[in-house]
C-alpha cells in the first residue's frame, strides 16, 4: 500500500523535463494558488486571469463587481496537498480501507478461534445434590432415602453413583474437523488479508486519479483564463473597429458573443474545481467543504512505468503481484482443504475424552443407621472419561452430498481465478496500450498548440498592423482553445493510464521495474 506513494513521491520531486519533445521549449500548462487567480503558461505567454477581466472591453460594461458570480470559498477554507499527502491520508482515512482491515483483523481472530479448537476446555465449579422419597434399585427394589452430596474441584454436576457429567478437563471433537478447519481458517486469514491489498490498491488508485482530476480542473480553469483573455482582446479590438466605421457592428458582436461564452466556460471551470474538490475529499475522508488544491505547479507527462518495459514483461510482474491472484490462490486452496474434509468426515471419529479431579462427600438416613456421618466422609476423587464414536450422516448420503458440494466450489473456485487472470491481463494491456497512444498523442497535440499559438499571434499581429479585421482572429482564437484544451486532456489522460498500469502490476517496488538503459540512447530518440 505504501509503495504507490512512495514510488510516485520520488517521481514528484524529479525536475520537469519534457517526455518525446524536441529540444524546443514544449508549451506547459501551469497553475498558481486560487487565491491568486490562475495564472497559465503557456508556449512562454504568461497571463493572469484578473487581466482578462480588465480588458474584457465593452461586454463588460455594465456589469457590477458584486454581480460576479463567486464559486471559490474564502481563502481560509483553502488546504494545499500534494500527491503523495493524498495517497498517505488514503492510507490511514479512506473508510473501504480501514473496513478491508477490520475484516483482516476477524478473520485472524477467526483463525485464532479454529486453532484453539485442539486445546480442551477447562471447568472450575461446585455442586450440592438433596433426594428426598423413594428410589429405585437396579433390581427393582424401592428404597426410601433422605441423601445429599457436595462436590468441589476440576468439574462439576457429581451425582450420586455416577461420573462427574461435566468435566474439568473435556475434548469434545471430530478430529477431522478439527484439523482441517484449523488449515481453512489459514487459507480465510490469507484471503481477507490478500483482499484488504486489493482494496488498497484500487483505493489508491482512485485517490490518485482524483487528485489528477482536481490538478486537471485547475490546469483547465486556467486555460479558460487564458482564453477568455485572447476572446476579450478580439471583442475589444472588433469593438474599437466598428465605433470607427472600419468594422461591423454584427462583427462587434459576434466577437462579444464569443467573449460571453468564454466566461461561461471560465465559470464552468469554477464548479469543476470545486467538484473535483469535493470528491478527493471524500476519497480521503475529510469534509466535502474544505477547499482542496494541489500542491503541483504545473501538469506534465509523469511516467510510472519505463516505457522501455514490453507488455509480456508487465504481464508477467502483474502475475506474480497482484494481490486478487493471490487471494484466488487462497481461495482454491481452501475449496481444495474442505473437499479434503468431507471425504475423511466419515473414517473420523467424534471424541468426547474428559478428567475430573476435587473433593466429594455426603450421606444419606440409610448409612446414618450404621453409625456412619449424616453428611460426611470428604475425600478426594479423579474421574476420567473417554468415549469415541463414527457417524454416518443421512445413512451416508448426507455425507456425499458435502463431498459433491465441496468439490463443486473447488471447480468453482478455478473458473473465478480463470476469470480474474484475464481480468489482470486485460488491466494490463488495456493501460499500457493507453500510454503508448496517449503518448502520441501529447506529441501531436503539443504541435497543434505550438502551431496554433503562432497562427494566433500571427494573425494578431497583422490586424493591429492594419491588415484585415479582428473578426477574422476568430477561428485561429477557437483552435487554439481547442487545441490547448486536447493538449491538457492528453496529458492528464496519459498520466492516469501511468497510474492504472502501475496499479494494474500490484505495485511492485522500482528494483522490479528498473532497466539498463541502452548505450545507444539519446533525449533525442523520443522525438
Amino acid at each position: 500500500m505504501r509503495s504507490l506513494w512512495l514510488f510516485l513521491c520520488g517521481l514528484l520531486t524529479l525536475p520537469v523535463l519534457p517526455l518525446a519533445w524536441s529540444q524546443d521549449d514544449p508549451p506547459v500548462v501551469s497553475v498558481v494558488p486560487i487565491d491568486e487567480k490562475a495564472v497559465l503558461v503557456l508556449g512562454g505567454l504568461e497571463v493572469a486571469g484578473s487581466a482578462a477581466q480588465k480588458s474584457a472591453g465593452p461586454a463588460n460594461k455594465g456589469v457590477a463587481p458584486e454581480q460576479a458570480l463567486e464559486l471559490a470559498p474564502p481563502a481560509r477554507a483553502i488546504y494545499t496537498l500534494d500527491l503523495a499527502s493524498a495517497l498517505r491520508l488514503a492510507g490511514i482515512e479512506n473508510l473501504e480501507i480501514v473496513q478491508a482491515r477490520q475484516r483482516v483483523v476477524e478473520a485472524v481472530a477467526a483463525r485464532q478461534l479454529a486453532a484453539a479448537q485442539l486445546l480442551p476446555n477447562t471447568n472450575l465449579g461446585l455442586n450440592f445434590d438433596a433426594h428426598n422419597g423413594p428410589l429405585q434399585q437396579a433390581s427393582g427394589n424401592i428404597l426410601s432415602v433422605t441423601r445429599s452430596a457436595l462436590y468441589v474441584g476440576a468439574g462439576t454436576n457429581a451425582v450420586a453413583a455416577g461420573t462427574v457429567s461435566i468435566p474439568g478437563v473435556v475434548y469434545n471433537l471430530n478430529l477431522s474437523e478439527a484439523f482441517f478447519n484449523a488449515l481453512v481458517s489459514r487459507q480465510v486469514a490469507a484471503r481477507a488479508s490478500f483482499t484488504n491489498q486489493a482494496i488498497a490498491n484500487e483505493m489508491l488508485r482512485r485517490v490518485a486519479g482524483a487528485y489528477l482530476n482536481l490538478l486537471a480542473a485547475e490546469s483547465y480553469r486556467s486555460l479558460t483564463w487564458q482564453t477568455e483573455k485572447d476572446a476579450a482582446e478580439v471583442a475589444k479590438m472588433t469593438a474599437a473597429f466598428a465605433k470607427t466605421g472600419q468594422g461591423r457592428q454584427a462583427d462587434a458582436d459576434r466577437a462579444a458573443t464569443e467573449l460571453a461564452t468564454r466566461k461561461i466556460d471560465r465559470i464552468e471551470a469554477d464548479g469543476r474545481t470545486l467538484i473535483a474538490s469535493a470528491r478527493l475529499a471524500e476519497l480521503l475522508n475529510l469534509d466535502a467543504t474544505l477547499r482542496l488544491h494541489p500542491a503541483e505547479t504545473q501538469l506534465v507527462p509523469l511516467p510510472v512505468v519505463p516505457e522501455l518495459m514490453p507488455l509480456p514483461e508487465l504481464v508477467a510482474v502483474a502475475l506474480a503481484r497482484r494481490p486478487e491472484l493471490a487471494e484466488r490462490q487462497a481461495a482454491i486452496r481452501q475449496a481444495f482443504l474442505e473437499l479434503r474434509s468431507a471425504k475423511v468426515l466419515p473414517f473420523s471419529p467424534n471424541v468426547i475424552m474428559g478428567f475430573s479431579a476435587g473433593t466429594f462427600g455426603g450421606g444419606s438416613n440409610i448409612v446414618a443407621g450404621t453409625g456412619q456421618p449424616r453428611f460426611g466422609n470428604f475425600g478426594g476423587r479423579n474421574d476420567v472419561d473417554v468415549v469415541m464414536y463414527w457417524t454416518l450422516q443421512n445413512l451416508g448420503i448426507g455425507n456425499r452430498a458435502l463431498v459433491n458440494a465441496a468439490r463443486s466450489r473447488l471447480g468453482s473456485a478455478d473458473l473465478r481465478q480463470l476469470e480474474v487472470l484475464n481480468r489482470v491481463r486485460a488491466e494490463v494491456a488495456q493501460a499500457y496500450t493507453g500510454t503508448q497512444v496517449l503518448m502520441a498523442k501529447i506529441a501531436s497535440t503539443e504541435k497543434a498548440v505550438t502551431f496554433g499559438g503562432k497562427a494566433f499571434a500571427e494573425d494578431l499581429k497583422r490586424v493591429q498592423g492594419g491588415v484585415g479585421l479582428p473578426i477574422e482572429l476568430m477561428d485561429s482564437l477557437r483552435l487554439l482553445g481547442q487545441a490547448r484544451l486536447e493538449y491538457l486532456d492528453a496529458i492528464v489522460r496519459y498520466n492516469k493510464a501511468h497510474v492504472d498500469l502501475y496499479v494494474a502490476l500490484g505495485q511492485p517496488p522500482a528494483d522490479t521495474l528498473a532497466r539498463p538503459v541502452p548505450a545507444d540512447f539519446s533525449p533525442t530518440q523520443a522525438k
